[in-house]
């Protein structure tokens, strides 16, 4: 597996610290941001899972801890919307060019709006994902929202 990744080099152009993770990616998983913790023998509320969903029709990311349900209607209200709906995952893939799985919210190829759940903030560090399945970039929430451009706020329901 290559950890060079569109994700990866977008986060060293800006100049983020940030180290890299592997672990065994498993496709079968329900929940792929619980798997990836457990891989990694991380706690979920550190391990981040990107979302791409769609507020008044306009497409969004959405980066909330892998134990947690963003609430539609938090989501809405973050980015000043009246309705919110998870995308589908085949317009997640096309719009971000990574696969569902391996989305990260770095190096996508259309960057859209980008919000991160508030409460990741009392971590240190955080994972989120590295832009292919089974890779995670470690770094420190604020490097994360930096380099998105991101709002924080609350949209975990």
């Amino acid at each position: 597996m290559s950890k060079t990744t569109r994700a990866t080099q977008a986060l060293a152009k800006a100049g983020i610290a940030f180290t890299t993770h592997s672990y065994d990616y498993d496709p079968g998983a329900e929940r792929v941001g619980l798997q990836a913790a457990e891989a990694l023998g991380e706690d979920p509320s550190r391990v981040l899972k990107t979302l791409m969903a769609e507020v008044d029709g306009k497409s969004v990311c959405c980066i909330v801890p892998s134990d947690q349900e963003v609430s539609m209607k938090k989501l809405a209200a973050a980015f000043g919307g009246k309705s919110a709906n998870m995308m589908k995952p085949a317009d997640a893939e096309r719009l971000t060019g990574y696969h569902v799985g391996g989305i990260s919210p770095f190096g996508q190829r259309k960057i859209v709006p980008a919000a991160i759940e508030e409460a990741a903030f009392a971590e240190a560090l955080v994972y989120i994902n590295g832009g292919q399945r089974g890779l995670q970039v470690r770094l420190s929430p604020k490097d994360a929202q930096a380099v998105l451009q991101a709002i924080a706020a609350p949209l975990i329901a």
